[in-house]
């Protein structure tokens, strides 16, 4: 089985951000991958976690020491890291894919340590952005402007894929990983 890292909010949020992560969900059982996410049984992570679970995908959660109480008790599998580096290494050496959902600080670290080491070529497994009601359109600006100004070498596309849809994610994925 392949496993879909997924990185996103920890917060209840309005349904407009809601629905497509239940949707991205839902398309990830189908397609027959597991999840790997932060482990948290609140927000959007639970909204992933539920979703896979419901379709019939393993969960692997990641949490760490500080937060280990809140981690889902049904999970397939669930790791402790000593802290939250670690559980970005974790992910990475456990995920064929990441997701970018909407999210903060935490998201936003998880996804720029990832894309720094796909920089630098520690790996090579894709990397989409959910950009969820335009969620993440700050980011996208942000790093066309590193692009143009010669802060970043090869093409974003190198890096990561923005995706407006779920559906657009998984397809993404698909290609990337070639799903048998």
């Amino acid at each position: 089985m392949k496993y879909v890292a997924v990185f996103c909010s920890v917060y209840d949020l309005d349904d407009k951000y809601v629905a497509p992560a239940r949707e991205f969900a839902r398309l990830l059982a189908e397609n027959g991958y597991g999840l790997i996410w932060g482990g948290t049984d609140e927000g959007l992570m639970k909204v992933m976690a539920d979703g896979v679970k419901e379709g019939g995908g393993k969960l692997v959660g990641v949490t760490f020491e500080s937060i280990k109480d809140r981690a889902r008790k049904d999970a397939d599998e669930i790791i402790v890291a000593k802290d939250l580096s670690e559980r970005k290494n974790t992910m990475l050496e456990r995920a064929d894919a990441f997701v970018v959902l909407v999210g903060g600080l935490g998201t936003l670290d998880e996804v720029t340590h990832i894309l720094e080491l796909k920089k630098h070529n520690v790996h090579t497994k894709p990397i989409v952005v959910l950009n969820t009601e335009n969620f993440y359109e700050g980011l996208k600006v942000q790093l066309q402007k590193m692009k143009d100004d010669g802060f970043i070498e090869a093409s974003l596309e190198d890096y990561l894929y923005f995706a407006d849809t779920p559906e657009e994610a998984i397809e993404f994925i698909n290609n990337s990983l070639e799903v048998e």
